[in-house]
């Protein structure tokens, strides 16, 4: 690996004044938790458990490594998830505390407490009992952002069913693959969702996923009426969310399971082109999102917390779904999209509802840059954001000068701005700064949290010195880990345990580099064919595959390049199986290609570019040079070694884009 340069900015000029009171108070409160962690590693865990959890029978075993990598936290002990985010803060007297301030694409809102969403909870819970589902079921969540998205994740928690969710872009081939590896007894969906002032379908891509075949264990299709479109219905599957739940007390006994029991299934995106079923366990999860909103976040009793994301990703998951509710907090959940009705959406919603907490992606900031520049009035010094006090950002790096913006221009100054590094797959924060401790750095994740050994290694697993560039790795286990690749124990151990580390690191799937100085840690890209696409990520592999199906194609490979708004723009090389369009047909046919990937995956994975040539760049063994197709993307003159390309003559079409 090369030495990569990270002096881009003076740390004097960039520090923010620290603050005090937090949750971890200053540099040596960290450090300290860092050595207690770190020698005495297996108390370190069983004390965050022990004081964040709230247990029906206490676990006796910190750590089960005896087979390893796959690792077992608190086995022996039983609790709830849903009891966990719910029951006890009724216990605590925050019985009529708002938990959720829900927001709609045009602007109404809804609020409810935690007692109203636990009997909406219980409820839920029970109608999917009498429809006979319960422990160990696997349950499909296609909603849209709402409060019945989080009543449904938690119902399947409270009875001990898996949920899966997928998210509302995903097109109906993509939710039957989900639905087929899973083995989904039921889907829990809506007639339609609100996105940007337009009515977008869910029921009619659920019907069109269930005649795909291999879906004959679905036997119940929940419906929440969001806006009363007009959609078919199969009344021996079928039933209204509304009418279900009216039909059921409010009380609900929670399934009480094992530390270790799956709480939910996850797809991701991987470099194979099938999507990865990560399981997460109940309890180890659990513990780290209530860890880190208190750690990172540093939530307060009086706090209002938005994450502006998805339920459908892991950050919706675990900074929605169950990290908010697991410590009491109150949240605003937000239907919409930050441009719709202007781009000052953001920033008019933070000012009514008094948000404290922020929490969105680099790619919604770069957009609102380029929207406040062109229109003042959206701009946020337009608004009353006094309220803020924290400022995060998640999905992706974000460049130096987005987060300058960002804490001068929506934090005024005197908001931290919190690079969140972390993962589906590690359930929460890994690597980020800690209000009121961490000196901060635009563009750098800063360090690991307390009880996260990370390192940076080449490719045989030997630690590399600080300034030198590598593989991202942990070094030992934590309990919000993933378990596992359901159904696909070997891809898991391959994957995130290769043997070619020595088969005890866990590989991130990213690169590296820490700051000689300081140590804090810049994240350098996916290392794997894996794109960061708006701060989702699409395996290019899986994008590929849906251009390969279409009849015109004989042969794509796509790239990513650098893009200042969404991260990470998709950039095709096709070959068709005719000749090469001329330029007048080329628009047309990357037209219809594009709108052909939307439908087989989903809006998401449209390529930006697409660009069409005779042959693919390739070795004489015929392997695709991707280094190659990679700088053509950018733009870059091609000054690689070229001597073992057979054709490299196509790079010049591939120049040329559409």
């Amino acid at each position: 690996m090369s030495t990569i340069d990270t002096n881009m900015f003076e740390p004097e000029s960039a520090i923010l004044p620290l603050l005090k009171g937090t949750a971890i108070d200053g540099m040596a409160a960290y450090e300290a938790l860092v050595k207690k962690a770190q020698t005495d590693r297996l108390g370190f865990w069983e004390r965050l458990a022990r004081e964040h959890l709230t247990w029906r029978r206490p676990f006796t075993k910190v750590l089960d490594d005896s087979n390893a990598p796959f690792f077992k936290w608190f086995d022996d002990g039983t609790l709830n998830a849903s009891y966990n985010c719910l029951d006890r803060h009724l216990q605590d007297g925050n019985a009529d505390k708002v938990a959720i301030v829900f927001e709609a694409d045009d602007g109404n809102v809804t609020t409810i407490t935690y007692r109203q969403l636990l009997a909406r909870v219980c409820r839920l819970a029970n109608a999917l009992h009498e429809r006979g589902i319960g422990l160990g079921d696997r349950v499909m969540i296609y909603l849209p952002m709402s409060i019945e998205g989080v009543v449904a994740m938690q119902a399947c928690a409270r009875i001990g069913a898996l949920h899966s969710v997928v998210f509302g872009g995903f097109s109906a081939k993509s939710l039957h693959e989900r639905m087929v590896d899973v083995g989904a007894v039921a889907v829990i969906t809506a007639d339609e969702q609100m996105r940007g002032g337009r009515n977008l379908p869910l029921k009619s891509i659920v019907d069109e996923a269930l005649t795909m075949g291999g879906t004959d264990d679905v036997h119940t299709v929940v419906v929440y009426r969001r806006t009363g479109g007009s959609i078919l219905w199969n009344a021996t599957r079928d039933c209204w969310l509304h009418e279900i739940e009216a039909a059921q007390p409010d009380t609900c006994e929670p399934e009480w399971v094992s530390a270790e029991h799956p709480l939910f299934i996850l797809y991701t995106s991987g470099s194979t082109g099938t999507p990865k079923g990560v399981q997460h366990s109940t309890a180890g999860y659990l513990l780290w999102t209530s860890v880190t909103m208190k750690w990172t976040f540093d939530i307060r009793s009086d706090d209002v917390f938005w994450c502006t994301a998805d339920i459908g990703w892991i950050t919706g998951h675990s900074y929605i779904c169950y990290g908010p509710t697991a410590i009491g907090a109150t949240q605003v959940i937000f239907e919409g999209v930050p441009t719709y009705p202007n781009a000052g959406r953001f920033w008019e919603m933070i000012a009514q509802h008094k948000v404290s907490i922020f929490y969105t992606a680099p790619t919604a900031i770069r957009s609102l840059i380029k929207a406040s520049e062109s229109d003042k009035t959206v701009h946020p010094r337009r608004f009353d954001l006094r309220s803020l006090r924290l400022l995060g950002t998640v999905g992706e790096p974000i460049n130096p000068s987005a987060w300058e913006w960002y804490a001068r221009e929506v934090g005024d100054g005197r908001c931290p701005v919190l690079d969140t590094f972390w993962q589906t797959e590690t359930g929460g924060h890994m690597i980020a700064p800690l209000p009121g401790a961490t000196p901060l750095v635009p563009g750098s994740c800063t360090l690991p949290l307390p009880g996260i050994e990370a390192a940076i290694v080449d490719e045989t697993g030997v630690e590399l010195p600080n300034g030198q560039g590598g593989l991202l790795v942990v070094k030992k286990p934590w309990p919000s880990m993933l378990r596992t690749i359901w159904g696909n124990p070997e891809r898991f151990r391959h994957g995130y345990y290769p043997p070619e580390l020595g088969g005890n690191l866990y590989l991130a799937g990213d690169g590296a580099i820490r700051d000689p100085e300081t140590g804090y840690f810049t994240i350098t890209g996916r290392i794997d064919d894996v794109l960061n696409v708006s701060g989702h990520r699409m395996g290019t592999m899986e994008i590929e595959s849906a251009l390969a199906s279409n009849p015109l194609v004989a042969e794509a490979a796509v790239v990513g390049r650098p893009d200042e708004t969404i991260g990470e723009a998709i950039v095709a090389f096709v070959v068709l199986k005719g000749p090469r369009p001329t330029d007048a047909e080329a628009k047309k046919i990357a037209d219809q290609l594009r709108a052909w990937v939307g439908k087989e995956i989903g809006p998401i994975a449209k390529p930006k570019e697409i660009r069409f040539g005779d042959s693919m760049p390739k070795t004489r063994s015929g392997k695709v040079v991707r280094r190659l197709l990679r700088s053509v993307a950018k733009g870059e003159a091609v000054a690689q070694d070229m001597s073992t390309v057979e054709n490299p003559a196509v790079l010049h079409q591939f120049s040329e884009h559409v």
